[in-house]
């Protein structure tokens, strides 16, 4: 499929694994220039040797979302090597602090919500004069608990609801300069993250690894109809279309990939 992206300049945030990586995958295969970026050097170099781009079509450079400094950096760094950027994916964050709402503190709050709802906050601040130059594409990645909440994770509930509240304000702002913005929700993906609530779960509990991940989806997930978890290709293939020439009438819009878990329509 003909996404009509080659040439164009894309930077994805939380690029060395997951659903970043693979969102970078997907977008070097339609022609794009991609710049990965996360906080550690070594991985992300790893990550773009996977890769296996063309010469030149492929960057990795660190920066902090909690640093504006930090990204006004990457900002000279990318304009230095690729020119501005077109097309901004932001798939970076944390679980954040987990427990019921009495057993987390104030730090837990303020560590959560520095990275999952500041950290775009800032990156878009620092990026949105590359994207308002006629054409650009802009998708943050929000999740399912943005809108059907966890009673022992409310500090990153509360932070991708903001995340959703920020995607549309900001698509009803600059959509007539040709910006789209799009917020994508994934559910139990297999990520690094997900990996790691199971493998702290199996532990805790006493069970193997695949029995936490069935206890998640029996007990937490109900809803996955699909019983198991995502791919994070199966993310990225809906992030490289929102960032695609064709989605250019899809704005201020959620799309969930997360197998019927939100129990609402």
């Amino acid at each position: 499929m003909d996404l009509g992206i080659e040439g164009r300049i894309a930077l994805v945030f939380g690029g060395d694994s997951g659903i970043g990586w693979h969102t970078a995958r997907r977008l070097l295969d339609e022609g794009a220039v991609v710049v990965l970026s996360d906080l550690d050097q070594e991985r992300l170099d790893a990550a773009a040797g996977r890769l296996d781009a063309p010469e030149g079509r492929l960057h990795a450079f660190t920066a902090d979302v909690t640093d504006l400094g930090s990204l006004a950096a990457l900002r000279e760094r990318i304009e230095a090597a690729t020119g501005p950027v077109d097309i901004l994916v932001q798939s970076s964050g944390i679980t954040g602090a987990q427990g019921l709402f009495h057993e987390i503190d104030d730090a837990g709050w303020t560590s959560t919500i520095e990275t999952d709802l500041l950290g775009p906050v800032r990156i878009v601040t620092t990026f949105l004069p590359h994207l308002r130059r006629g054409w650009g594409r802009l998708v943050l990645l929000a999740s399912e608990d943005a809108v059907q909440p966890y009673d022992d994770e409310i500090p990153y509930c509360a932070a991708k609801a903001g995340v959703l509240a920020l995607m549309k304000g900001l698509s009803r702002t600059y959509a007539k300069e040709g910006l789209t913005v799009n917020a994508v929700s994934p559910a139990f993906i297999r990520t690094p993250m997900t990996d790691a609530m199971m493998t702290k779960s199996s532990e805790e509990q006493g069970i193997s690894f695949d029995e936490a991940v069935e206890q998640m989806l029996t007990e937490k997930r109900p809803f996955m109809a699909i019983k198991r978890r995502g791919e994070p290709d199966e993310v990225a293939a809906v992030i490289a279309f929102l960032v695609s020439a064709g989605a250019s009438f899809v704005n201020g819009a959620n799309y969930r990939v997360d197998a019927g878990s939100v129990g609402s329509i």
